[in-house]
């Protein structure tokens, strides 16, 4: 399984925001038994990108 176009472009977007504001960008990993992108940002900032390119913070609470 490979990253949709979607997925790509709005992680592209992502990376050149926490870029942007001056996040170092950690990990950025995909997995392929989800489809789903996670990027580990700065400190504390973790955000999943879904397949049909939505993006989300990632909280506590949910791993």
């Amino acid at each position: 399984m490979n990253p949709t176009n979607e997925q790509a472009q709005t992680c592209l977007r992502v990376c050149q925001m926490l870029s942007n504001y001056y996040r170092d960008i950690q990990l950025f990993r995909f997995n392929a038994q989800t489809g789903e992108v996670y990027i580990f940002a700065g400190e504390e900032l973790q955000i999943i990108v879904s397949r049909n390119g939505l993006w989300r913070f990632l909280n506590e609470a949910e791993l």
